[in-house]
């Protein structure tokens, strides 16, 4: 394959993986790498990024299908010895690579790097190539398992010591901690990488691409993130907000003129001849909408209930008044614990902890909870406030209180359903998304993209 040929098929990748790549930059990235000295690897990365990847949240996807095309080395990345005998060079394996003995010697030395705060590429490629090797796996099936050689390794276990190594007193324990998962989660990482490589000479750069690549933050599914994607998640909504915030406050101002006011436009068009050179408007009063939110924390929907509330209080300046209610089949109201000044993360952790404070018997129950939240709080929505309800419309087969919420749409000024579930699975078993969308418009809402144009629209 020459580089061109594969330089088109990392293209295809990359906008497979949601990186909006046009011909033009793909022509940009060419010509780049024409230009460029020398054909470092590196210096090619970069060519490639600066002229193919437009946002930051699609960097990580881009540096994983590049390392993936253009591996730093093959194989394990060692010259084979010409003098040493075939069966003796492919015997790699054996107790004196991967025994309990060299395990032990392995965590001294990766211990030791980590403590000294030293590269551990080279330390996860031969933990990949000595304890990573899946043996007598079928056709089809991998060769490399970073599972396999993080598992035996035990890098997990090596925060306890490296905390203790990095801390001179029980003050310093809790930067040390940071600073030990900080370094164990980049070996981690890098130990996935060398994985990945591996398997791509196997079954090719493609296939891996297409197995191991996940979307992008912007893109990816709340209820299907990860630890670590949850907490890029929650870095990345802050800054999305202010940005979002920024913009809806332009485009209000622009919006700021009222109707044209005829007789003040024809008396200063005299001016210059009766050419209405300048408009006058009539001034437009100023008023903004009150939000309530309704939000369901039961555990099928908990991390698309964290971020849309974290989210929509981050965009509280735009609204003249916000007041938020959880719920499980019993409501209760969280308005107070958005206070000015408050930490978001501890806000939605200190939530989490009191869900239960929504619930009796613990089963979602839509009916219930549309219910009560009538009853205890007939004076939340009014004809200037936009009821905005969060959940998944799935009820346990239970009543549905219709009538309720087609009382409260018709109360507020303007009603809005979230759903984080792909429309593909409404009406599927317990939900009563057709009835509820039937009274209260549904959107999708399954990411910070979606996330982010509903809010846009909503302001």
């Amino acid at each position: 394959m020459t580089l061109l040929d594969r330089h088109l098929e990392f293209v295809e990748e990359l906008r497979r993986a949601g990186l909006p790549v046009s011909l033009s930059e793909d022509l940009d990235a060419v010509r780049a790498v024409a230009a460029l000295p020398e054909l470092d690897r590196e210096d090619l990365r970069s060519a490639l990024a600066a002229t193919l990847v437009k946002r930051q949240v699609h960097r990580p996807n881009f540096d994983v299908i590049f390392d993936l095309y253009f591996p730093a080395l093959i194989g394990s990345g060692v010259q084979p010895d010409p003098d040493q005998p075939t069966e003796q060079a492919a015997d790699v394996q054996g107790p004196a690579m991967d025994g309990p003995e060299a395990l032990a010697d392995f965590r001294e030395r990766l211990e030791a790097a980590l403590t000294q705060g030293n590269s551990a590429d080279g330390l996860a490629r031969e933990g990949v190539g000595r304890f990573g090797m899946m043996r007598g796996r079928g056709p089809g099936m991998s060769s490399w398992s970073a599972y396999s050689a993080l598992h035996r390794i035990n890098a997990a276990g090596l925060v306890d010591r490296l905390v203790a190594a990095l801390s001179q007193s029980p003050d310093d324990e809790p930067m040390a901690r940071r600073e030990a998962i900080k370094r164990v989660s980049a070996f981690t990482a890098a130990v996935e990488a060398d994985a990945r490589r591996r398997i791509a000479e196997e079954k090719g750069a493609a296939h891996m691409a297409q197995h191991s690549v996940r979307p992008s933050i912007d893109r990816l599914d709340f209820t299907s993130a990860r630890k670590s994607e949850v907490e890029q998640m929650r870095r990345a909504i802050l800054p999305l907000a202010r940005r979002l915030a920024t913009r809806i406050s332009r485009e209000q101002h622009a919006r700021r003129r009222g109707a044209l006011d005829f007789r003040r436009t024809v008396r200063a068009s005299m001016q210059t001849g009766g050419v209405p050179v300048v408009t006058h408007h009539k001034p437009k009063r100023p008023g903004r909408t009150e939000l309530v939110v309704l939000c369901d924390v039961s555990g099928s929907v908990a991390n698309f209930a964290s971020f849309t509330l974290m989210f929509t209080f981050a965009l509280r300046e735009q609204f003249t008044r916000v007041r938020a209610f959880t719920f499980v089949d019993d409501v209760h109201e969280v308005t107070d614990h958005f206070t000015p000044g408050a930490d978001p993360v501890e806000t939605m952790t200190t939530l989490a902890a009191s869900a239960a404070k929504a619930s009796l018997w613990g089963r979602t129950n839509y009916g219930r909870a549309l219910t009560r939240f009538a009853e205890q709080y007939p004076d939340a929505v009014t004809a200037r406030s936009s009821l905005l309800i969060l959940g998944d419309a799935r009820s346990n087969y239970s009543d549905l209180a219709l009538p309720v919420l087609k009382q409260l749409a018709y109360d507020a000024k303007h009603a809005y359903w979230l759903n984080p579930e792909h429309p593909r699975s409404w009406n599927t078993g317990d939900s009563a998304a057709a009835d509820y969308a039937a009274i209260v418009p549904m959107v999708e809402c399954r990411n910070l993209r979606q996330l982010a144009e509903f809010i846009h629209d909503l302001c």
